[in-house]
């Protein structure tokens, strides 16, 4: 393209009309003065900030974004060095992101962080230059999203020659269209024209006419661009001439584009539909394309420059044309000094400020038509007011084309009624309703703690300022963070405004613009002139356009017969007329075939804005439609290819829950609610509000997978977050439907509570309560019921004091009403939402919601005709306990089971939940543990003392239900409670907890095969033996021991399996053993059965695995005993050793039996049903006392030394200087007891041998051997004989000190050890038991024979000990 510049140097001759220079001259100091405000500023702003990275690093080119990571890099290290106060960290920070960004090739995005680095560095001048640069390499994104202030002060002062050519060409354009027409007027200029049928003028369009104006748009762009660029190589040259020695003349003006050849070429090539919408950010923008084209006149009472498109985006205001900033330097005369109009039309007074040209003709022309212009505003005296001129069907949304600002110097006599009318206010909104700042109507409304309400951008701009009172009252203000919106208010406001349109006339005939906030007649309102003089010619108008659209067998006529209905639809006031005309089934099926059959993205909007219109305004039109199925999977196809707007009919349309899961919309629906809403066309209904819609129909619609999968969605992209918004939505039914939707997704998927609780506003949901139906009501509380289940008690206490003090009515009042109403089954979950407001006060003697509330749990609890309201008061009492995981299931259970002992299975629960306090927030957690304690306390009171332990006689009724989520529910509960009991100060209600659970408890703990549910009733059981009494003999004894002590036989054996695990059941033994320090004296033994094996020999060994016991005889016989009914019964005996067993042992996975014999074998059994020997190892010795671990074994030898051997065949000898008796393997060491009284340790993996215990010389040449040794808990107990007699020893494993000695009176051969007894077999057929902690012997079994005890084994739960005999006797004795 080549560009035509305009000299702008003027003689000192000039006469007193020619058109002075515009292009402004500026110093260093002003520059820097302008540079450095925005640059200040965006330092302290971070959202801004965040927003221009974002935006510049979208506009990167591909070749910058393969170095996107260090330009990131830098933007990071820029970042930390504004936020940090380390002024060291600070300097390196600047030094390193500059260094960064110089290494790289210049670039909008490094330019703008080169520009932030200099000012922290106090280098104006760079810093001013590197923002120029950005004006220089991206003048549109610099211009309009970086930094469009600067562009105001210092570059739209210079461009009003390029305003006018601008205007000019425009002019040229529009007005031959006006000549064209049969509105001939006055003036041909349509900007100074009188008013006319904007409607039937620019339907007269012609595709040349567009495109030639669409080319001007485009043209006018790069004009721009290339003067930013020009200006900005002028600004870097007044920076660079620092000393000031130099004279820099302004440049000349890039006034006009000029194509070359194949230079610049437009795309003639529009966007279609035909397989996928869209392009840019996945739409297509209509808004100029081959054929007729529309342009609506409004009227704008902001002051404005005549005739000039508006090149700023809509944050700066144009006011700056008009001001011809009267403020800057004083240096600069003023073109318009001695003018005695408005600056906005000097430039119409004479031709030399256009282009060369020009003709004479046109010349005269334009000054006919100013003389005209002139002598109308003699004549009138009014004040002027801007016509905007945009493009009407596509709306606001869409327009990529400039706004168009003329003035009217005077206006039809009806028009002036109307002024008169709106001066006189009888249209003017309360007064209530106007902001006193902006003076325009709220659009979102604070109530400062002062009584005053302002808009709330208008007060933060106030209080940015840095005021801190109120502007009205000058009160000061104790906060300036700024109030909740005043939703009341703004519902208020927008009644106001839906009943407004046919009494005060503010829709359809005068449009709202939120942008500007002000109201704009159109002028197709039945006041105006042209309305009332051509309303038949319209509808007539209408009908051939009707007419010509279901006649029309050319697509195109028909396209253009939709854009005019639209048009006539947006601009009149007939609505009932059009209405009528438009919903006739023809005229319906017509717009259908356009659908059908368009390809045109504007055309496709155009219709489903009408049917959406018609739809939502007469049934019939949606029953025609339905009436065919394919019509509706046409509007269905549409969608899901990207025209978003058919949401809005699909809506209309009602589609069954069915038709809405074939339809498969879900990533469509999701894609609209996640976009913003000035992306969509103008509708009856927001296409966000009604994608929310349909999706909550589809999330409400079952519980199968894809219904899950779509939930899943919503909550791992943002359109979480956007669902959130919606609950400020001003209709209240996409308020309700948000709820069921986030409802939804908190019940699948409790992480996603942590967002919903941070981001959404609770006041409008609780206002929404009031006017619903039951079934919203409930979704409401059970709403707000889910989002105080976060995992973290202080947060959850917040959002109940949001819950309780939000809104417009008394939140407990409100559910109290509603309590008397609601169905059985929603009734609890009513009443736990209203017992956790009333209990974030302590609680009183008397409330009556919280005696409401409990009431309403217990009776629902007892009523066994309804199974879910039971279920549901079993489920709310548990979660009023308060602890909940981040998934929001209640941790009742998990801390139950902590304080009965089971830590274990505690501590996997809070890994599994991701609890567990984490590095430096240790304080944090026991500040959120001390909050949750101390409302586990309050709730438990409030519970427990309601009607005397009422509570405790519910639960009882629930334990007895034969529905396992009832029952399950109600035993925790009831665990909870009574557990509790301990805690609270006496309140005399422990009996009738007594009365109504201890037989359950008792019940459930002998007779529950869950470990789980044992230990909690344990813990029950336990807190019904801690309720003291005194009685006469002034002795401390509890009741509930007193009544436990009847049922004590049958829990002893339960508090036995847990005694290694709880110290819960250590201390309820110590309690039923009156006081005794050793569980051991508990227990009994019996003798079970006695089986004579004297025909195999002597029982040389015995082990246990499950249910079956083995033994080994001499003559190599083992056999395999089961036990039924107290006896032993042989199942099994099989003799494949040639001579005796001598051990057994089982490895640890139970798999198999390992046997040693005297044969010089080692086989190896499968035990999994019955005994078959898989294995044969030759080990070439005796084998005596075998041990098994991993691919080894361990065993005695016949001569000295200690034998390992091999699975693969190999072998070595340990301790060879010893004869050992005895051996025992822990973790891979080896300990063995010698003939000499030695002790020796030997680790198997190095084979360092330690001296546990040193031995001694034979004395007349008797041995005193080490006949037992085992190690248990870290302890080395040994038994052997010494020259004081036998000695039971026990050795610290870890130090191998000696630890206690305990002589003994009976000569031991073999022993084990249980987790309370001491077991030591002995000759005379004795077995001695000794307590293991106290060391003294209980009790004394009796074998019957004068035989030598040679083998015992128990069971892995201890019940039973088994006991081989020399004499060939195997027996058993129970242990109780």
């Amino acid at each position: 393209m080549e560009f035509i510049l305009l000299a702008t140097e003027f003689s000192n001759s000039a006469t007193a009309d020619t058109t002075p220079p515009t292009t402004a001259m500026f110093t260093t100091g002003e520059i820097l003065q302008q540079t450095n405000a925005f640059l200040t500023e965006a330092l302290s702003q971070p959202d801004l900030r965040r927003r221009i990275y974002s935006t510049l690093r979208n506009k990167l080119s591909p070749s910058v974004q393969l170095n996107i990571k260090h330009l990131n890099l830098a933007a990071e290290t820029l970042e930390n060095a504004i936020t940090t106060t380390n002024s060291s960290v600070k300097s390196s920070s600047l030094r390193l992101s500059e260094k960064v960004l110089l290494s790289y090739s210049e670039n909008p995005f490094s330019s703008f962080l080169l520009s932030l680095i200099y000012t922290l560095c106090q280098c104006p001048i760079d810093a001013s230059l590197s923002l120029l640069d950005c004006f220089r390499t991206d003048p549109s994104t610099a211009r309009s999203e970086v930094a469009p202030q600067v562009f105001e002060e210092m570059f739209l002062i210079n461009f009003l020659p390029v305003l006018e050519w601008y205007n000019e060409q425009r002019s040229r354009i529009l007005s031959s269209l006006s000549s064209s027409s049969a509105y001939d007027s006055d003036d041909n200029s349509i900007v100074t024209d009188s008013v006319v049928s904007c409607t039937t003028l620019l339907s007269k369009m012609n595709g040349n006419q567009a495109s030639e104006l669409k080319e001007l748009e485009r043209d006018y762009e790069q004009v721009l661009d290339e003067n930013c660029r020009v200006f900005a190589g002028y600004f870097e040259k007044i920076l660079g001439n620092r000393d000031g020695n130099r004279v820099i003349d302004p440049p000349l003006v890039v006034l006009e584009a000029v194509h070359m050849g194949d230079t610049y070429e437009h795309n003639q090539n529009e966007k279609s539909i035909s397989t996928e919408f869209g392009s840019k950010n996945g739409r297509y923008n209509p808004i100029w394309t081959e054929g007729e084209q529309s342009i609506e006149i409004q009227i704008n009472k902001a002051k404005t420059l005549s005739k000039f498109p508006s090149f700023l985006p809509e944050r700066v205001s144009p006011r700056v044309l008009t001001n011809q900033r009267s403020s800057s330097r004083t240096s600069k005369p003023s073109p318009y000094k001695d003018s005695g109009s408005e600056p906005e039309s000097v430039h119409d007074d004479d031709s030399c400020s256009t282009s060369s040209s020009d003709s004479d003709a046109e010349v005269k022309e334009k000054k006919t038509e100013m003389a005209l212009v002139d002598s109308k505003n003699n004549q009138s005296q009014k004040q002027k007011q801007p016509i905007l001129i945009e493009s009407s069907c596509w709306g606001l949304h869409r327009n990529n084309l400039s706004t168009f600002e003329v003035e009217v110097s005077s206006l039809d006599p009806l028009m002036e009624d109307y002024d008169n009318q709106m001066n006189e206010g009888r249209h003017t909104p309360p007064k209530d309703f106007v902001c006193p700042i902006t003076t325009h109507i709220f659009n979102d409304p604070v109530t400062l703690e002062t009584g005053q309400t302002y808009e709330r951008k208008a007060i933060q701009q106030w209080l940015e300022r840095g005021n801190a009172t109120c502007p009205i009252t000058r009160q000061k203000l104790h906060s300036t963070q700024l109030p909740k919106t005043n939703y009341v208010l703004k519902r208020l406001i927008a009644s106001w405004k839906e009943l407004s349109p046919r009494n005060s006339g503010l829709s359809p005939e005068i449009s709202y613009l939120e942008n500007e906030h002000v109201y704009i007649p159109q002028l197709t309102s039945p006041n105006s002139v042209i309305s009332q003089a051509t309303i038949d010619g319209t509808v007539n108008e209408l009908r051939l356009t009707i007419t010509s659209l279901c006649t029309s067998e050319v697509l195109k006529e028909a396209e253009t017969a939709v854009l005019r209905i639209e048009r006539f639809w947006q601009e009149t006031s007939m609505e009932v007329e059009i209405q009528t005309m438009l919903s006739q089934p023809p005229v319906i099926n017509g717009f259908v075939e356009i659908l059908f059959s368009s390809i045109d993205t504007r055309v496709l909007i155009a219709t489903v804005f009408l049917l959406s219109e018609l739809g939502s305004r007469d049934s019939s039109v949606i029953s025609t439609l339905t009436r065919v199925d394919s019509d509706v999977e046409c509007v269905v196809a549409l969608f899901k290819k990207g025209l978003f707007e058919a949401v809005v009919l699909i809506y209309l349309l009602r589609p069954s829950i069915a038709s809405l899961l074939q339809m498969d919309m879900a990533d469509s629906l999701l894609s609209v609610i996640n976009k913003r809403e000035d992306e969509f066309f103008k509708m009856c209904i927001k296409p966000k509000a009604a994608s929310v819609l349909l999706l909550g129909q589809i999330v409400a619609s079952g519980d199968d997978d894809a219904i899950f999968e779509v939930i899943r969605r919503v909550i791992s992209g943002k359109v979480i977050e956007c669902i959130i918004n919606s609950l400020e939505s001003e209709w209240t039914e996409e308020r309700i439907t948000a709820i069921c939707i986030l409802l939804r997704c908190m019940q699948e998927d409790g992480k996603c509570r942590n967002i919903v609780a941070d981001k959404a506003e609770l006041a409008p949901v609780l206002e929404s309560f009031v006017g619903s139906n039951d079934k919203d009501r409930f979704e409401i509380v059970q709403f707000l019921s889910e989002l105080v289940k976060l995992n973290r008690r202080t947060f959850n206490n917040q959002i109940l004091h949001i819950i309780k003090d939000e809104g417009s009515f008394s939140t407990m009042h409100t559910l109290l009403i509603y309590l008397q109403t609601a169905a059985a089954d929603q009734l609890p979950v009513v009443a736990g939402l209203l017992l956790q407001l009333d209990l974030l006060a302590e609680p009183r003697k008397m409330s009556i919601y919280r005696e409401e509330a409990i009431d309403t749990l217990i009776s629902c609890l007892k009523n066994s005709d309804s199974p879910s309201a039971q279920i549901a008061a079993a489920e709310t009492i548990l979660s009023l306990q308060g602890r909940f995981s981040s998934s929001g299931k209640p941790l009742v259970q998990a801390y139950l089971l902590k304080h009965a002992g089971l830590d274990k299975t505690y501590r996997s629960t809070m890994r599994r939940e991701q609890l567990s306090a984490i590095s430096g927030e240790v304080q944090e957690t026991m500040e959120e543990e001390k909050a949750a304690e101390e409302w586990e306390r309050k709730m438990a009171f409030v519970l427990v003392s309601h009607e005397f332990g009422l509570i405790f006689e519910a639960l009882s009724e629930g334990l007895k239900s034969r529905y396992a989520e009832i029952y399950s529910a109600c035993f925790v509960s009831a665990t909870w409670l009574v557990h509790m009991l301990r805690i609270l100060p006496d309140m005399g209600i422990q009996g009738a907890a007594r009365i109504c659970l201890l037989n359950r408890f008792v019940s459930i703990f002998k007779s529950a095969k869950d470990t789980e549910d044992k230990a909690l009733s344990m813990l029950a059981l336990s807190s019904f033996i801690h309720d003291p009494v005194i009685t006469s003999n002034l002795c401390w004894i509890s009741d509930g021991l007193r009544d436990i002590t009847t049922h004590m036989k049958e829990i002893l054996k339960g508090l036995r399996e847990f005694k290694k695990l709880s110290n819960v059941a250590f201390e309820m033994l110590k309690v039923f053993s009156e006081g005794s320090e050793s569980s051991a004296d508990l227990w009994n033994h019996k003798e079970l059965t006695q089986q004579d094996c004297s025909m195999n020999g002597e029982v040389l060994s015995i082990v246990c695995y499950k249910d079956k016991v083995f033994s080994g005889h001499s003559d190599g016989t083992i056999k395999v005993w089961t036990s039924r009914a107290s006896v032993l019964y042989l199942i099994q005996e099989i003799r494949e050793h040639s001579k005796a067993v001598t051990s057994l042992t089982v490895l640890q996975s139970g798999d198999t039996l390992y046997s040693g014999s005297h044969d010089k074998t080692v086989r190896a059994w499968s035990i999994k049903e019955t005994l078959q020997c898989e294995q044969v190892y030759d080990v070439k010795d005796h084998v005596n006392n075998l041990l098994v671990a991993n691919s080894i074994s361990c065993f005695i030898p016949q001569g000295a030394g200690i034998k390992i051997h091999s699975w693969s065949g190999t072998s070595k000898l340990l301790n060879p200087s010893k004869y050992v008796k005895c051996l025992a393997l822990v973790q891979g060491r080896l300990y063995s007891g010698c003939q000499d009284n030695s002790i020796q340790e030997i680790d198997l993996a190095t084979g360092t041998l330690i001296s546990i215990q040193n031995g001694s010389r034979k004395l007349l040449a008797k041995a005193n051997p080490v006949h037992a040794l085992k190690v248990h808990d870290g302890l080395i107990y040994s038994v052997g004989s010494s020259l004081e007699g036998t000695a039971l020893k026990i050795w610290n494993a870890s130090n191998y000190t000696l630890n206690q000695s305990v002589s003994l009176g009976s000569e031991v051969r073999t022993m084990v050890i249980s987790s309370d007894m001491i077991y030591m077999g002995c000759k005379g057929g004795v077995v001695e038991v000794w307590c293991r902690k106290k060391l003294t012997r209980k009790e004394t079994l009796q074998t019957g024979t004068n035989c030598k005890v040679v083998c015992m084994a128990l069971d892995s739960k201890e019940d039973v000990l088994v006991i081989g005999t020399s004499d060939g006797r195997v027996q058993a004795w129970g242990v109780s």
